[in-house]
């Protein structure tokens, strides 16, 4: 029996109305969400090839969140040299100006500034100051706590996107600078002339772009009015990053900007920083735990910049990491040992220091106690050792980096396997995140060696479980690699201060088959290719 033509009439409209109910939600999805958060469907665009990092930000950083001082930053800088632990890059983290992005110095927690950034630069360090995109009407835990003029000024000057429209984010309360007004930008550069002067090397771009949005009605949506129209949320935190490093980079040719690559993952899935603005990155802010979702104590005082980020570990880390890596990010790294939380257990400290050696960035820092003197004997002696094998691979990660900006695969790339990872072609890496000494390893197809007893080879594809001391961690060296380092100390049982100022080739012969690296470094005119038959 064929319906009537009542009931395909009716038929029809249902349809027709579901359809465009679907049409309607996809709308709203794409238009809230996707393209201003994603930047779909044309998201490719967005990333071009990565920098060049230079060599020294591929050394070991340190930084501390407990004080922020002058005072303490040379306590620990003379104890890491005191006790011999590698240290390039000190991070300044907030609060160090008067106001958050005012650039001027907090003098009483720094005295003497310019004195004391210079000093530091004789004796061989960078320095990276943190910043965001926010200019304050109200800070939190500066000298200067109620800027309510200072933000009315650059709103009435037409400084700020959305003109006095103001957010909460997690340092205070303000509104956002304006990178597409030329006016805008030349009062902001005005502000941050001040330190560029001292040469400074670096910035830490924290996430506050994120933030970037306005009211439709009570409801707040990714969009905010700019100087050159309306911009969404994504397309914002482009300019931020990309911005502030191609304005750096006109101050200091070495000049980096340590940014965020993936943090959270579902609202950005394809990372913050575009690659070619990213030379440096982290994966923002994971607690001195295990694995995701550990019970915490909600009174805990270290919990304060993390109640926007959740409540993760090294697990996470790892995770964001390698999907950082599978995008294309280059250099990418975690705060060793989790940004905050309780005390920080000792084998999560080695641990996580012995998987940021074998990160393009080793950034040990954070809350906590980071003078590795003041903890157990057996965790500065091995975090020791691994600061200095991460410092002596520097060629190695070096001539990977120039490899990818022309073209060839990132430093990480993930493999099959619980997150393990090839760092380069060389290293098979399977990170220890559960505290247990045993490991099951995925060993690719090919011979192999273990790094830190390379006696045997081993061949794969295979599966191998096997307990990892603490002095130890499951890293294999492919059959035929070619590893160039630059060895100072004899830590590593490579070598010793003899070989300082010499290329040391670590060497794996292949007998089937000869083996080709192509080494870069700053000081070379070209690249150099390294045989071995």
């Amino acid at each position: 029996m064929r319906p009537s033509p009542r009931a395909r009439k009716w038929f029809k409209r249902i349809l027709w109305t579901f359809v465009s109910l679907i049409v309607l939600l996809f709308l709203v999805v794409y238009f809230l969400f996707l393209l201003p958060f994603w930047g779909m469907p044309f998201n490719g665009q967005r990333h071009t090839r990565v920098p060049i990092t230079p060599e020294w930000a591929l050394e070991c950083w340190l930084w501390e969140d407990d004080h922020n001082t002058a005072e303490f930053v040379d306590e620990i800088l003379e104890g890491y040299r005191e006790h011999d632990i590698p240290v390039r890059t000190i991070v300044l983290d907030s609060p160090w100006s008067t106001r958050y992005n005012d650039f001027i110095v907090d003098e009483d927690r720094y005295p003497k500034p310019e004195e004391w950034f210079r000093g530091k630069q004789e004796e061989g360090y960078r320095i990276v100051l943190w910043m965001t995109n926010m200019v304050d009407s109200q800070s939190k835990d500066t000298k200067i706590q109620d800027s309510s003029d200072w933000f009315r000024e650059a709103s009435e000057k037409g400084y700020l996107a959305g003109g006095d429209y103001q957010v909460r984010w997690w340092k205070g309360r303000g509104g956002f600078i304006d990178y597409t007004n030329p006016e805008a930008m030349k009062w902001w550069r005005g502000l941050q002339q001040n330190v560029f002067d001292w040469g400074i090397d670096g910035w830490k771009l924290d996430g506050a772009a994120t933030f970037f949005s306005s009211m439709l009605g009570k409801v707040p949506i990714p969009y905010q009015k700019t100087h050159q129209g309306w911009m969404t949320t994504r397309k914002y935190m482009d300019h931020y990053y990309r911005d502030e490093y191609e304005h750096g980079l006109t101050q200091n040719p070495e000049f980096v900007t340590l940014a965020r690559s993936i943090d959270r993952p579902f609202t950005h899935p394809e990372g913050f920083a575009p690659f070619d603005a990213a030379p440096v990155t982290w994966v923002g802010d994971q607690r001195h735990t295990w694995k995701s979702g550990e019970v915490h104590d909600e009174s805990d005082p270290g919990k304060g910049d993390l109640v926007r980020e959740g409540d993760e570990g090294i697990e996470e880390a790892l995770r964001d990491i390698l999907h950082a890596g599978d995008l294309g990010y280059c250099v990418i790294g975690s705060d060793v040992a989790g940004f905050s939380g309780n005390e920080i257990p000792p084998r999560l400290y080695i641990r996580w220091a012995q998987f940021s050696t074998f990160c393009g960035l080793f950034l040990n820092g954070g809350h906590g106690e980071r003078r590795l003197w003041k903890r157990s004997e057996q965790e500065m002696e091995i975090i020791r050792r691994f600061s200095w094998l991460h410092t002596e691979l520097v060629p190695y990660m070096y001539s990977l980096v120039v490899a990818c900006h022309n073209g060839g695969p990132p430093l990480m790339r993930p493999v099959e396997g619980d997150y393990h990872y090839l760092f380069g072609d060389s290293f098979l890496v399977a990170p220890i995140y559960r505290d247990s000494l045993e490991r099951e390893v995925h060993l690719p197809a090919g011979e192999w060696r273990y790094f830190f007893d390379d006696r045997e080879v081993i061949e794969g594809p295979t599966k191998l479980t096997r307990e990892y001391p603490l002095e130890e961690f499951p890293v294999y060296v492919r059959e035929g690699s070619i590893v160039p380092m630059d060895v100072k100390r004899a830590y590593t049982g490579i070598g010793d201060a003899s070989s300082e100022n010499y290329l040391t080739l670590n060497l794996y012969p292949d007998t089937k088959s000869p083996s080709t690296f192509e080494f870069h470094s700053e000081e070379s005119a070209g690249p150099g290719l390294i045989e071995m038959k």
